[in-house]
């Protein structure tokens, strides 16, 4: 089942009026030097960057836990809900609910108010943006799989990302088998068998429509095709006891055309005979070949 907020949490990420306990003073304290917010879809992006900016230093000089903290929370919260439903908008091919979705990212969307700070000098949707669209990832991660597998292959899965990663950085490369092993202390085998139900988490329909960039069309339409090599495996198979009964020579004029791609002159030069001798003996091959296969057939 797809976590989803709970009440509490869902409430604090969405009230931005302020707490119905503050009596009139307590408002005034907190509205006071506070532009006026208009309804939050109203908002534009720059208006939210610059109004996120006044909340943010507001919020710096609010201690944290108070009514007042909250509510200034709370409406940056509300500001920025655009930031996770773009992000949100990323994963909408997958099969969780956008709703879903978007719950998981305004926990990300969260964490990255807590963990903001203006003195940085970066812009909140450039620092935001990480935080929200990991704490997605980790959602699908931790909770999506295509096919049923048991959970200590679901947890050896996590451990092995979380290895990969780190040994990647240190390494600069893609991290080996015995390497993955080492670091998490099991053996090759174990190893292969997480890598091995790792392909179980995500499922492609055969339906599915190619990315904008992709040239090729749905997965369907690229599995299964008439491979007309095989023709040609059958045809190989059926001259070699012909190529077998040639005379060396021939054998040797068929290898030099066929396998080393030399031209005719080639072939004369290496054999020290003309050209047109070359053109007749290798015609009369052929015409010897060819007759053999229709014979067997």
């Amino acid at each position: 089942m797809s976590p989803r907020l709970d009440a509490s949490h869902t409430h604090e990420a969405t009230s931005t009026s302020p707490p119905e306990h503050l009596d009139p003073i307590e408002q005034d304290d907190v509205l006071a030097g506070l532009p006026e917010i208009p309804p939050y879809d109203e908002v534009g992006p720059v208006d939210a960057r610059a109004l996120s900016k006044t909340l943010f230093e507001r919020l710096e000089s609010l201690e944290e836990g108070t009514h007042e903290y909250s509510y200034v929370r709370n409406t940056l919260v509300e500001l920025n809900l655009a930031l996770v439903k773009f992000a949100a908008s990323r994963f909408r091919s997958r099969s969780e609910p956008m709703e879903d979705i978007i719950q998981v990212g305004t926990i990300g969307l969260i964490k990255a108010i807590d963990r903001f700070e203006l003195s940085r000098g970066v812009e909140f949707p450039t620092f935001a943006m990480p935080t929200i669209v990991g704490e997605i990832k980790r959602f699908f991660r931790d909770t999506s799989w295509s096919v049923r597998v048991p959970r200590r292959l679901q947890e050896l899965r996590l451990d092995l990302a979380k290895a990969g990663d780190e040994l990647a950085q240190q390494l600069d490369r893609a991290p080996t088998v015995a390497e993955l092993a080492e670091r998490l202390g099991l053996t090759n085998d174990e190893v292969v068998e997480g890598m091995a139900a790792s392909n179980a988490y995500t499922a492609s329909s055969l339906d599915a429509q190619p990315e904008e960039d992709e040239a090729e069309g749905a997965l369907a339409d690229r599995i299964g095709y008439e491979d007309h090599g095989l023709e040609g495996i059958e045809y190989v198979e059926s001259l070699k006891p012909l190529i077998a009964e040639l005379p060396p020579r021939d054998r040797k004029i068929l290898s030099l055309r066929f396998v080393a791609g030399m031209t005719q002159s080639e072939i004369g030069d290496e054999l020290g005979i003309s050209q047109m001798h070359v053109s007749r003996l290798l015609s009369r091959t052929l015409v010897r070949l060819r007759k053999g296969l229709t014979v067997e057939e």
